[in-house]
């Protein structure tokens, strides 16, 4: 594995020839929010349930905090990995994390939902093609 500070350069190498880019990990910066609306621990639970199921993914469970004076912290746990969002209401951003496995899966809906519903004027979006051996996106999990 390489690592150059300066630029930020990662590179690895692998002996397996079966990489499966079938996981993607969304980081999206949302500027210029309500602040009530990331402020509000519930409505923020029920925000990132709905943007799974927009995902396409399964809601195993769902927990938050609410911070004094500001902010919130929320994560849905997923059958196809997790969704999070931390709030700073005082800047009126927020930093969301959507990573899920599978083909059947649509990240990108999800976070366009957040952009909607937090209402944020401005954001950035990064895509992360996860890369797990072919064997690991073969397996099929089950979950009680």
């Amino acid at each position: 594995m390489e690592i150059h500070k300066k630029n930020q350069i990662l590179s690895s190498f692998s002996n397996d020839q079966n990489l499966s880019y079938q996981s993607k990990h969304l980081l999206l910066e949302l500027y210029r929010c309500d602040f009530e609306k990331i402020n509000d621990e519930s409505f923020l639970r029920c925000t990132l349930n709905r943007a799974a199921k927009l995902a396409n993914a399964t809601v195993l469970n769902l927990i938050s905090n609410k911070f004094d004076p500001h902010g919130v912290t929320a994560i849905a746990l997923l059958a196809e990995s997790h969704i999070s969002i931390h709030s700073w209401p005082e800047s009126n951003y927020s930093a969301v994390d959507i990573f899920t496995c599978g083909q059947n899966m649509m990240p990108e809906l999800a976070s366009q939902y957040l952009i909607e519903s937090l209402m944020a004027k401005e954001h950035t979006l990064r895509v992360i093609e996860r890369n797990p051996p072919s064997s690991v996106s073969k397996q099929i999990r089950t979950f009680v």
